[in-house]
Formats: C-alpha cells, structure tokens, sequence
C-alpha cells in the first residue's frame, strides 16, 4: 500500500503563498515572452502570426500547468523545488528554441516542451502516491500528453508537415481540460475533483500579466534608448508608456481582485480556474505580446505615413486584450463590460483610417482608447465601492 509523501500544500488556511522558487521559476518567462514578440515582429506574415500564436500557447500551456501543479505541491519542498529548478532549465533551451522553433532548433524547442509536461507529469504521480483521487486524475492527464508529444516528436522529425503536426499536437492539449481528459476506462475527471486554492491560482495568473507587461517596458524602453532622440520620439516613447500603464489599469484595478474572490468564493474552484484562468487568460497575455510589436514598430519609425503591419499590431493587440479582459470579466461576473465592448469598437472605427495616420497618431488614438477605458472602469469601480460602503 502506498503512503502520503507528504508533498501537498496544506489548503483551507488562508491565501496559499505565492513562493519565491516560484517567482524564480517565472524568469524563464519573461525571456520566454520576449523571444515571442521578436519572433512576430521578424515575422509579421499570416503564417508568422499563426506560428507566433502556437508558439505563445505552448509556452502558456507550459506555466499554467506548473502553476496547477504548485497549488497543490508545496513548492517548499526539496523534491518538489528541486522540479522547478529542473524545469528552468528546461524552460531557457525551450526559450532560446522559439526564434528557431519551425527551423534548425525544432528538436530543441519540442523535445524541451515534451520533457517539461510529460516529467512534470510523471513526478506528480509519485508525489501524491496515496491520495487515490488525484492519482487517478494524472494518469489521465500523463495519458494526453503522451499523445500528444507523438505529434510534437513527429513535427520535428518531419519539416514540410511541422505546423500542421504542432497545431494537431497544441490542439490535443487545449482540448483535454474541457473534456474533463477522458481516458477510456479511467473516464473523465470533474471539476469539483480539483481542490483548487484559488486566491493562489489567481495571483500566480496575475504575476504572468505583470510578466508580460513588463516586456511590453522593456521592448518600449529597449527601442528608445537605441533611437535618435528627438521630440517625436520623445512622444512616441510617452505614448506607448501611456497605454501600458492602461492595461495594467485595466487588468488590476478591480478585475484580478474580483477574479480572486470569485473563485475563494466558489463552491466549484475547480470550474472557474479551467475556464477563467487556464483558458481566457492566454488571450490577455497574446494581446500584450502583439502591443509590444506595435510599440516597437511605432518606436523605431514614428513620424510619415503608418502601414498595415502597424495598424494591425498597434488597433489588433488593444483589441484583443480588451477582448480577453472582457471575456475573463464575464467569467468571473457574469456581466459584459460595456467599457470593454466600447473599446474594441472605439478601434475599429479607427482601422478604415489607420493607414492614413502617422504611426505616432495611431498610437495615440489606441492608448487615448485605452485610457478611456481605464477611467471608465475606474469611474464605475469607485461608485460601486461606495454604494457597497452605504448600504
């Protein structure tokens, strides 16, 4: 008979720590999300965008599993921090393999990628020997992801079927939680099996916006400091810094407090991280991806005429990122943002003229956009707080 190892996380005392091996392990990412932007920005064609956003959610795919299985492992653990340390490693070779991905480092990037999931996999099934519930529920997972690195394993064997066999591969991962990860005589899992802690969940989802968001600094500040300083370049910088500070206000000034207390609140956590967390999410962090390319392609030429790359990746990374905050509001809520519907066509009344307008213009007119939501969401946020305050 198999024993408790003792490796879980001790739940229902509170908000579970966020650890520092955790936020170590985080770093892998920030390199991981600035490979990404590049990667579009060198490739900004309708197949560059299509690898992009496979590469984007594999590399999503990757940490939100971890982050899974940290809320329930105690990452203070030696043989569970020891993982980590073990994935970062694995997570900088993925991360170096992404501009190379559909080229010369294929084997790189999907043996890295298969490694991590599958061995993580693996190890939480030792860890929580014991516990009969979640054994069953890995095994089911270990079984996906064994399938689906056949795919990864055969796209970089075979160069001319690479995408096709990746997007077949990436689709059987995305599938597997909202089929509850079926297994034929092992069935499917529920989401009430899951016991979630989701005041960690939310913050470590929460963490992975700011990492995003700091790239989008970095690429903003990066690009500056290697400009020709001048007063439309000074705009410009002043610009893209405004419309990040927007989405960071977009995101933290209530969504990601009303995110946690919906799922601490929720008889069913389980639900609300699948689909708020694992699923709506990817769509904030892509739209931040795709607004740091707009940025840099704004940087580095500000002033004449704007082009279509531009306005697609300054209008289309807004637009996304509001869509996805949207649609996590009204996961959590229930509700649609109207502020957020306002925005996405605030846009794309833009779009017909965009062209027309200096890079620096256009800029201007998306963070005017996302500033307005911000305030908007402010406005509205103050005014319940205080009718809650008075009644």
């Amino acid at each position: 008979m198999q024993h408790d190892r003792g490796l879980l996380r001790e739940h229902g005392h509170g908000h579970g720590k966020v650890t520092t091996v955790e936020l170590f392990f985080d770093l892998v990412f920030v390199f991981a999300v600035t490979q990404l932007s590049h990667h579009l920005m060198l490739h900004f064609t309708p197949v560059g965008a299509i690898e992009t956003l496979l590469l984007t959610l594999g590399v999503w795919w990757v940490w939100i599993y971890t982050s899974w299985v940290t809320n329930w492992l105690d990452p203070e653990k030696v043989p569970t921090r020891v993982l980590l340390l073990v994935m970062m490693f694995a997570g900088l070779v993925l991360s170096a393999s992404l501009p190379q991905a559909f080229g010369e480092r294929a084997w790189g990037f999907a043996g890295a990628y298969v490694c991590m999931q599958v061995g993580r996999t693996a190890y939480v099934l030792w860890a929580v020997a014991g516990h009969t519930n979640m054994v069953r529920n890995f095994q089911r997972i270990l079984a996906w992801l064994v399938l689906s690195a056949a795919f990864w394993f055969a796209g970089a064997t075979f160069g001319e079927w690479r995408l096709p066999l990746w997007i077949a591969a990436l689709a059987i991962e995305v599938a597997s939680p909202s089929l509850g990860f079926y297994v034929p005589g092992l069935g499917r899992s529920l989401t009430r099996d899951w016991n979630v802690e989701g005041g960690h969940l939310s913050e470590r989802c929460a963490l992975f916006v700011i990492i995003a968001l700091g790239e989008s600094i970095l690429v903003t500040g990066a690009t500056f400091a290697q400009g020709e300083w001048n007063a439309t370049a000074l705009a410009a910088f002043a610009v893209s810094f405004a419309g990040s500070v927007a989405m960071w206000w977009i995101y933290f000034d209530a969504a990601a407090d009303a995110g946690t207390a919906r799922i601490v609140e929720s008889d069913d956590p389980g639900r609300i991280a699948r689909i708020a967390y694992t699923y709506m999410h990817v769509a904030i962090v892509a739209g931040i991806i795709v607004s740091a390319v707009g940025d840099e392609f704004v940087l580095a030429h500000p002033a004449g005429h704007g082009d279509a790359k531009t306005a697609l990746a300054v209008l289309g990374g807004a637009a996304l990122y509001l869509a996805g905050n949207a649609a996590f509001r009204w996961t959590i809520t229930r509700r649609l943002a109207a502020s957020h519907v306002g925005g996405v066509a605030a846009l794309a009344l833009v779009a017909p003229v965009s062209t027309r307008l200096s890079p620096l213009a256009l800029s201007g007119a998306c963070a005017l956009v996302l500033v307005a939501v911000a305030v908007r969401d402010a406005y509205a946020n103050r005014a319940a707080a205080s009718g809650a305050r008075n009644t």
